[in-house]
């Protein structure tokens, strides 16, 4: 079966981005992850090299392509090379579903020429202390006051919040009427009344750094106001498919990787005196996970496909999220086990991988989530 879905001029990209990271990332990366934070100066070797802002328009710097394969691409080449994604798949997210969708000419202007080239960085702020995947539980408040707003409240689980120069906040304005009532504002880097609390402690990704953001009477000007005023739990739900399109190309790059190195592994380990991969129950194991992982691609392909022509549905992206990444973190945890002891010590691949994995499952809208929405799309 040939489920391969790129064309000549997407793996010419591929190369562009594998050479980009073996040079500028690799050496480093271990780095990185013991200090718990990418230096920003990667960010703008990516914007010269182009790949950042890849849908963006091209008068902003912007690649100007709107096929998302190409996405995939950088996302499968930064798990090829074992880089950090999250922090690099946000932020072209949020250039891609956000800040070149629901802005202003003006802002455009402003704003997208520095992330396309790296300059400045972008993060997303909704997850709160008691509000993850129930976006409209979140309690930050935006007021009106003037040319301002005046914005209070917490955020956590910030992926890029200590690097981010801008950061699109998820807020309460007006009087609650559920959804409704949810607004997004830009806030940038040294506004009086924005802090960053302490850099979290994670099971997985330690170089993506994530933070904790406080808001005391934070005064955004209304010039940074995205779209309109209380319209912007309709602009998530708009944004959220390619979100867990992203997020589900981490998880089948990912399988897709553990799964070779451990047939490969699987192969050449012996044990009483044979292939350990020849014993009957690891040889029907992988079997079954190879058979998954194709028709986890076939679902992800069909998916970026109906992407591209604009008709990829929510319920569609909850169905690949959530089989793709618990088939990540199933995967992973199952290739551990075959590796024994070595695949247990932290220097290991797969430990990294199965670590790595494990987040997949609860942002950008938890399993249960998913199941929750699929069912009432079900009626029931």
């Amino acid at each position: 079966m040939d489920i391969n879905p790129y064309e000549a001029e997407h793996e010419d990209f591929r190369e562009l981005c594998g050479k980009f990271l073996e040079r500028e990332a690799v050496p480093h990366h271990a780095r990185w992850e013991r200090d718990g934070i990418i230096e920003p100066g990667l960010w703008a070797k990516a914007g010269e090299a182009g790949l950042l802002g890849l849908d963006a328009p091209v008068e902003h710097g912007g690649g100007g392509q709107a096929d998302f394969r190409y996405t995939m691409v950088f996302i499968e080449e930064l798990i090829r090379a074992g880089i950090t994604a999250p922090g690099f798949v946000a932020h072209n997210d949020l250039i891609s579903s956000y800040l070149a969708t629901r802005t202003t000419a003006e802002q455009r202007a402003r704003w997208l020429p520095g992330l396309c080239a790296g300059k400045l960085i972008a993060a997303i702020a909704l997850s709160e202390p008691e509000a993850g995947s129930d976006l409209a539980g979140i309690r930050t408040r935006a007021v009106r006051d003037g040319d301002h707003y005046v914005l209070n409240g917490q955020k956590t689980f910030i992926t890029n919040g200590e690097n981010a120069d801008l950061v699109i906040v998820a807020a309460k304005t007006g009087t609650p009427r559920g959804g409704q009532a949810m607004t997004l504002l830009v806030v940038e880097r040294g506004m009086p009344g924005f802090s960053r609390g302490r850099r979290l402690a994670k099971v997985g990704w330690p170089a993506s750094d994530t933070s904790e953001l406080f808001f005391d009477d934070c005064r955004v000007p209304v010039t940074n106001l995205l779209g309109r005023e209380n319209a912007g739990m309709g602009y998530l739900m708009g944004g959220l498919p390619r979100e867990r399109l992203c997020i589900s190309a981490v998880a089948v790059a990912t399988a897709e990787k553990v799964l070779a190195e451990t047939l490969g592994y699987a192969r050449e380990r012996k044990a009483f005196g044979q292939p350990i991969g020849s014993f009957q129950h690891n040889k029907f194991l992988l079997a079954t996970l190879d058979t998954e992982v194709t028709m986890a691609r076939v679902f992800l392909n069909h998916c970026v496909a109906e992407f591209n022509a604009r008709r990829l549905t929510v319920t569609d992206a909850a169905k690949l999220k959530w089989w793709t990444t618990e088939l990540q973190v199933r995967l992973t945890d199952r290739c551990l086990q075959l590796h024994g002891g070595y695949g247990y010590l932290s220097e290991s691949p797969i430990a990294r991988e199965w670590a790595n994995s494990r987040v997949q499952t609860i942002y950008g809208g938890t399993t249960e989530v998913m199941k929750e929405l699929l069912g009432s799309s079900l009626g029931l």
